[in-house]
This record gives structure tokens, sequence and C-alpha cells, in this order.
């Protein structure tokens, strides 16, 4: 990819902006934003612009690929029409995605989280797997790093990228030492200076750890990572009745989840960026090692140098 370091700003949903990834970029990492961040396709456009105004070196942008997502074919036009360096993939197949990039010299990374999906994408063409660990934030995967990374490199032929459980030298290091070629680090970015979520949440990545990350179903319609908030232990981590019935048929699934992914993340929206006690914040487990807001550019540099 032409940078200085194997490191990845992972993209996190409403937390990942452009002047983050600019400092990423400055610091020698490369970085990706998911599309849906922006809500018009003029916002995306914007922003691509914008990185590349600032940095000729590489980044790229997150898709949900799932048939759920009603944004996914114009974005990808839009990525095609007016270029990145990679596009990473996740929560779908990556077929059309790659059928579109690859002729323009967009790379494809897929996020995976076991060794079945791992051969069906590297078959479709995909550039590089993102290995998706049990550390990780947001849709976390159910297996441990250095199992996963063993399976991973042991069965397929292109690059494995570590994402999960990152967040100072020794992890960035261990992931390396495990065979990873690189890391995919988000968690520990909520808490930067950049980062344009609210300083409650901010917060919350300092004074809560480890212990206080749980699993949910009822934010996307998938299992995902999330503070154990007083107001997610009221709400419950467990699909309801009406959710379960609705996923139960198949006619009623796409829509059902759907539904269940827009109902969530406006929680998650509406606690990311302002003051509210109905607080659902995203974080993954490698909160337990953030003990301060910190410039994006001393976080990476207290990872990769220590």
């Amino acid at each position: 990819m032409g940078i200085e370091k194997p490191f990845i700003m992972a993209p996190m949903f409403l937390v990942s902006n452009a002047d983050m990834i600019k400092a990423g970029l400055d610091s020698g990492v490369t970085g990706a934003i998911p599309a849906l961040n922006y809500r018009t396709d003029a916002e995306l456009r914007q922003a691509i612009a914008e990185l590349k105004a600032h940095s000729d070196k590489p980044f790229g942008i997150n898709l949900i690929v799932n048939k759920s997502n009603p944004k996914y074919k114009s974005q990808l036009a839009t990525l095609v029409e007016v270029g990145v360096d990679f596009i990473i993939t996740s929560l779908g197949s990556p077929e059309e995605t790659i059928k579109q990039a690859k002729p323009k010299g967009i790379k494809v990374f897929c996020d995976v989280v076991d060794l079945k999906y791992a051969k069906k994408v590297e078959e479709l063409g995909a550039d590089a797997i993102i290995a998706v660990n049990n550390q990780a934030g947001g849709h976390a995967g159910p297996k441990d790093r250095d199992a996963l990374i063993k399976e991973l490199i042991s069965n397929v032929s292109i690059p494995v990228i570590s994402a999960g459980g990152v967040s100072d030298k020794q992890s960035f290091q261990a992931s390396l030492d495990a065979g990873a070629a690189a890391v995919s680090v988000g968690t520990v970015f909520i808490a930067s200076e950049e980062a344009k979520v609210s300083n409650e949440y901010k917060q919350a990545c300092v004074d809560y750890g480890a212990k206080d990350i749980v699993m949910t179903s009822r934010m996307s319609g998938s299992p995902m990572t999330v503070i154990n908030t007083p107001y997610v232990q009221k709400m419950g981590t467990k699909a309801s009745f009406m959710e379960k019935l609705m996923k139960r048929y198949k006619f009623l699934k796409k829509y059902a989840k759907f539904f269940i992914f827009l109902r969530g993340m406006k929680k998650v929206q509406n606690a990311a960026f302002k003051p509210t006690y109905k607080t659902v914040w995203c974080a993954g487990p490698s909160i337990e090692n953030v003990k301060a807001i910190r410039p994006v550019a001393k976080i990476i540099e207290e990872i990769t140098e220590g």
C-alpha cells in the first residue's frame, strides 16, 4: 500500500471522519471511513475529494454489502467513479464490489470471521482478508486472535490483516508476531481529539474497561459490542419477541433486519453525538488501555513505537 506502518485505522460507524484519516495519513498509516457515515452522495464525494487534496497517500471506504443496505449499489458506483485506493466490505458478499472495483485498480479487503468465508472471498478475488476476532469492537467474530490468524494464513494465500484487541505496542507486535500482515485498529480512536462524537462517549471509553463490554443483537440485526451502561442493562441484549418473529419468516427477514438496523443505529447515533440517558455506545474490549483523550497522532505513536 506504500505506507510506513502496517496499520489501518478501522472504519467505525458514526465515529470515523476525514480529519481522523488525515491525521493517520500524516502519521504513516492508512485508514477507512464507512460510506454510511455520510447522509448524501454529495457528502461522500466531498470527503473523498478532501482526503485526496490533503495527501497522495492511500485511504479507503467501508461498504456494508448486505442486501438490506439500500445505499450499497449507489455508494459502490460513486467509489468506482471517483476512485479510492481500497474498499473494505462488511456483512455480506463482496462479489459485486470486486467485479466493479478491481478493473479500476481499487483493492478490496473483506471482513471475515472464519476460514469458510475467507476461502470464498479469496476465490472471488479479494486482495486481502481482515480477520475479525473476538476482541474487535462493533461486529466481533467468535475466535481469538492467534487461532484465527493461524487458521487463515495456513489456508489462504492473500494477506491477513488482524482486527480486534490492538490498543498498545504489545498487542500490536503480538498480532504481527502471530503472522498478520497488518492490523486494523478502531476502538482506541473513539477517544481521540479529532473524533466528533460527544465528550461523554469519549470519556466513557476512558472510564469503562474490558469487563464492561457486552454483546447485543438489538442494534443492527447482527451481534455487536457495546459498553454495558445502565441503559443497556435496562434494555437488555437479546432480541425481542417481535424481532425474533420477524426474522423467523424468510419473506420478512430482509425487511426485519433493515428495520432493526435503522432503529438500532438511530439509538447509537443519538448517544454518540449528544448527552442522553439512552446511552448505547459501541466499543470493544481494548478500551481497557484507553486512559485519556489524545490526538490521533499520539495514539498511533504509542501503539507502533511504544
